[in-house]
Order: structure tokens, then sequence, then C-alpha cells
């Protein structure tokens, strides 16, 4: 068996109170690190490492013996009741059932974002319920199409709410009284604890307890002379992380909670020299959160001055974007300055709580087109969305009002519209070769007769309804269909009109205005909750005591020992250091040969030979050598 020297910090096994050596378990009493076993033998001294609240088992009968009758009955049914009551609420309070709401919170995410949601796009919505007719019934009662705003994930949401605020309230007090008393008082016997160290010194007692006040003070322990023993304690801001870390969920909670009933979010395409105002009106779509209000929009406006794209013209990134932005004159409020403004696609514009983003961009030929006297009867920069990364784009003219063919009977025409910024050449496909208007084309088929506007029914203002329109007819019988350049212009047959494409292409960008309240608190609350985690993972709560009383040979004896909230090596190295400076201030005692002791030395074992006096032992080393 090996032993220690008399300085040496020891890993010792707890023992019963009957002096047998206990088995190593990892029964916990009360989540203080401790086990049953420890928590028995070291008394207040093994309490309260941690704030965590005991764990209770499943229970039988709270209700006890029951008296005859209908009194007894009810008495009995109440104890039951009121002890079942608070034994779900245990349950619900703690940590584990905490992190298993967390995780069936995720779980309940996830098909958030793999099935459309009815509150984001309803027409993704009616088309997968038109391809999975079976599916599609079954995910609509189980809430799966507006799964945030379903029974089931805000039970689930609510649950977790009362779960960390019911677990979260009683640790804070209780850790509030831990810091506003003193580290408790040494155990009768040290040499119990899992890490412990001693020797004897010439010093006086007094003077070694205040030495090892000074030297514990100074490496940061609060400490606390009590009696023949200096009782210190150090690693508070492990709970105060853990208690940091579930508050910043609670934050994060509720500031996601917030935004998404207060939020709003709507999508405006501007084309260059166009303006918007931050009305309900004025956006081509928008949603909300369900308590928002329009009186929460803030007052602003903004034109588009110019937008500017450049690309890469060769390489293996050719096409992609190099320079992608908007420049914006805006004013907050009805007498708001103008100020200018660059949007770029990372860099919103940000005005109060609203957020301006550049989503997206395109190109809006201008068309002029006259009727068959030659008047101008429309003249507009059409929008036209790309189907490609060249920016080959489609979308339709549509002439609702003020038309009259040569025989002066008033219709309406219609234009199906294809633009190529980079157009091939003849022969090649109708597709543009690059997104920059390097070779210009408009290809467009003319149709004439009722686009069906005036029934009242809403219509897309990029898809034009054929039902009860005509085609063009050229000279052979086919389709009127031309490809133009600009200001080129495609004659109408017969004296009907004419359409021309003119030189000036503008270009248009789509804009997203969001509104996210909460969304600083929710940020905070991340990053407190990241910091307060690797507080709680990292730093860990130990206590130290110092005994120095004078022995029955009139020498000091010291003693050092130390207690983790876990089992870990740093609590002996950390002992290890302390006693050694410790040791410096307060050297060995050299033995004496004549006292006629007949006891073994410290660290040999009863009944075994004893060892040779040692020499005067030097600084204790760190570590721990286990015996």
């Amino acid at each position: 068996m090996g032993t220690t020297r008399d300085t040496d910090v020891q890993n010792t096994d707890v023992q019963n109170t009957d002096g047998r050596a206990a088995k190593d378990t990892n029964g916990v009493d009360g989540g203080n690190g401790t086990s049953a076993r420890d928590a028995g033998d070291l008394g207040e001294a093994g309490a309260q490492l941690s704030t965590a609240p005991r764990e209770t088992a499943m229970p039988g009968s709270f209700g006890g013996a029951r008296t005859p009758g209908a009194t007894g009955w009810l008495v009995w049914t109440g104890r039951e009741v009121t002890g079942w009551a608070r034994w779900i609420w245990r349950q619900l309070t703690s940590m584990r059932v905490a992190l298993l709401l967390l995780f069936l919170l995720s779980l309940g995410a996830i098909p958030g974002s793999l099935i459309p949601q009815s509150g984001t796009d309803e027409t993704k919505v009616a088309d997968f319920q038109a391809r999975h007719t079976t599916l599609g019934p079954v995910y609509e009662k189980l809430g799966l199409f507006h799964v945030y705003s379903s029974v089931w994930f805000s039970a689930i949401y609510i649950l977790l709410f009362v779960s960390l605020i019911g677990c979260i309230v009683p640790r804070t007090w209780q850790f509030v009284g831990q810091l506003r008393g003193r580290p408790p008082r040494a155990p009768r016997l040290l040499t119990r604890l899992p890490a412990y160290t001693t020797w004897r010194t010439e010093a006086a007692p007094e003077d070694v307890r205040d030495e090892a006040l000074k030297l514990l003070k100074k490496r940061r322990f609060r400490a606390d002379l009590a009696g023949d023993a200096v009782a210190a304690e150090k690693g508070y801001l492990r709970e105060i992380g853990n208690l940091a870390f579930h508050i910043a969920l609670i934050v994060m909670l509720t500031a996601f909670a917030w935004g998404q009933l207060f939020k709003s979010e709507g999508n405006k395409l501007i084309v260059e020299g166009d303006g918007f105002a931050n009305t309900l009106t004025q956006y081509d779509d928008f949603k909300s959160g369900s308590l928002f209000d329009t009186n929460d929009l803030e007052p602003f406006s903004f034109v588009l001055d110019d937008f500017t794209g450049t690309y890469e013209m060769t390489g293996p990134n050719k096409g992609t974007p190099r320079t992608y932005q908007a420049t914006v004159d805006y004013s907050v409020g009805a007498d708001g300055a103008q100020k200018k403004k660059t949007v770029k696609v990372n860099e919103p514009l940000d005005i109060d709580d609203s957020k301006v983003y550049l989503t997206a961009h395109g190109y809006a030929p201008v068309v002029t087109v006259r009727d068959a006297k030659g008047d101008v009867v429309y003249r507009q920069a059409v929008p036209l969305l790309p189907l490609d990364s060249n920016s080959t784009s489609t979308g339709v003219v549509k002439v609702m009002d003020g038309y009259k063919d040569a025989k002066g009977k008033s219709e309406q025409l219609g234009f199906q519209a294809f633009f190529l910024p980079s157009y091939g050449g003849e022969g090649s496909a109708v597709v543009s070769q690059f997104p920059s208007l390097l070779n210009p084309v408009l290809n467009l088929a003319a149709y004439h007769g009722d686009l069906g506007v005036d029934a009242g029914l809403p219509q897309s203002v990029y898809q034009l309804e054929k039902k009860n329109m005509k085609e063009f007819k050229n000279s052979k019988g086919e389709q009127l269909r031309e490809n133009l350049k600009p200001g080129e212009t495609m004659q109408l047959p017969n004296g009907a009109g004419s359409v021309t494409f003119e030189k000036g292409i503008k270009e248009w960008a789509n804009f997203q205005v969001t509104r996210q309240p909460g969304a600083g608190w929710a940020l905070g609350g991340a990053f407190t909750a990241i910091f307060g985690l690797a507080a709680s993972l990292f730093i860990q709560r130990r206590r130290v005591w110092v005994r120095a009383v004078t022995g029955p040979d009139g020498v000091t004896v010291v003693e050092m020992a130390g207690l983790g909230r876990s089992e870990s090596a740093k609590v002996p190295e950390e002992l290890g250091v302390l006693a050694g400076h410790l040791y410096d201030l307060a050297p060995g005692a050299p033995d004496n040969p004549d006292t006629g002791n007949d006891d073994p030395p410290p660290g040999s074992t009863p009944g075994s030979t004893p060892e040779p006096t040692p020499e005067p032992p030097a600084v204790p080393a760190e570590g721990a050598e286990t015996r």
C-alpha cells in the first residue's frame, strides 16, 4: 500500500460513521453534488453546494390512513389531491422536464420548416393539399399547416414557460440566501473529505489561521474565521451562469412569442423613379401577427433612385453579382428631411423597429402602345419577373382602357412578353446569356379582346387571361410575334396600331419591409445563454477549510481539506497549491524522536512496520495520491 507524506494532498474514501470505508456511489442528495452518505457525514459542510431542488421518488399514497365516514373520506381525498398536485408541480418544475419540453419544442418546429405554412404562403398550402389528397386532411387535423399557432405547440410553449419560471424563482431566492450567508463551518473530521492534507508547524494556531484567511481572500475565496478553522468558498459564478442561462431561455422564448404576435412583413416591387409609403395599401403582399395593428407601422417613405448591378464577366463565377445595391431617398414622418441611403443585400435600411431589405431585382422595359390613329394609349415601364440567373424574364402588358381599333371599336389589348438582357442572336434559344444589358431583346406576342378585368375577379399582373382573347395574325396567318430591340416598333395587322420598345430600359428592385419587435431581446438572450452555459459547465463550486489547533505535544497541527460539487481533479490540485503557499508561511516542524509515541507515522497502515522518521517535509506538491 502506498503512503503519502504528511503534507501531500490525498484523495480519500469517505467513511461511514462506524469507521467502515464506504463504496463510491453516484447517488445525489438534494442535487448538491455529494452523495447521501457524504451529506450525512459532513452535515452543513456538504450541503447547499447547488440550488437544485431535491429529487423525489414516485409516491404511493399521500392520503395516509382514512378514517370512517364521509368526513374521513373528504379529508383523505383532500390530502391525496394536494399531495399529487405538489408532486406533479415538483416534476413539472424539475430541470429534467424543462429539458424534455425544450426538446419537444425543437421537434415541433421541424414540421413548421418542412411543411408549407398557411401564415406564410397560402398558395403553397393549397397546392400541397391538391397534390396530397390523403396527407392533406391529416396534416390539417394535426395543425401542421399552422404549427406555431396550433394547440399542441402552444401547450408545449406554455408548459416550458411554467417549468422554467417554477424552477428558477425558488432557486434564485435560495442562491440569494447563500450569498448573504457565510461559508459553512468546518466538519469535525476533515479527513473524510475528498481532498485532504496536514502538517505540524511551530507557528501559533492563531497566526496560521490569520495567514490562511489572508491567503484565501487573496485567491478570491469568500472566507470567514469560525472557531478554530477558516471556512472558504468559491465558484459562485457557476450557479450565476446556470440561473442566467435559464433566465435567458425565458427571455428568448418571450421575445420570440412577442415577435410572432406583433410582427409584420410585406413586399413591394418598385421601378426606378417610383416611390413607396409605409401604408397597408401600398404593399404587393402583406402578412402579420395576430395582435398586429396597422397603427404600429412606422411612418416613412422612400423613392428608388437607382439600382446598380454588376456581374463577373468571365471565369467559373461568370454571372455572379459583384455589385448589387439600390440607392433610395427616404424620409421619416410627414415632415422628415430627405436622406439618401444605399441598401444592399446584407445592409438594410433601419427605421425604428422596421428594416427594409433588398431581396430581388429585375428589368422593366418601357413599352408604348398606340391605337389605329397613332394616339398613345399606354406608356409605362413594365416589370418582368426573372426566370433564371441570367434574368430571362417574363410578364404581360395589359392595355385596359382607351384603345380603339381601325373600325373605332373599343377593345382591350394584351401582350405576352419575354425579355432577354443578353440575346444570343438569331437561331439561338430564347434565353438570356448574361444578366447584364449586353444585347437586350423584347419578344412580344399580341392579343386583343376582353382581358376579364371588368368581371371584378382578382388577376395577377404577371399573367394573361386568354379565355376571351384572340391572337393577332401576321401575313402568313400565324400568331403575330416579334423580337424587338430598343427603339424598334411592331405594327399590328390591319392598321390596328403599334407597339414600341423604347430605348430607356428601367430596372426594378423588390424590397421586404419587416417589423420584428423583440429581436434585440432575443439576440441578447442568446448571447447571455451561451455565456451562462459556459460558466455553468467550466466553473466548479468548491469549499476549502483550514484548521489550526495545538496538538498534545504543544506543536500546532494544520489541517486543510477541500470539497467540490462533483468529483474533479481540480479540487485536490487547487488545495495542493493553497497548501504550498500556506506551508511557506507556516513551515513544518521537525519530528521529535524522543516523544515515545508508538503510533504509526501519518500515511502508514496500523499494524505495519513503522517507517523511519522522515526528514522535514518539503513544500506539498500539486495533485493527489490515492492511498
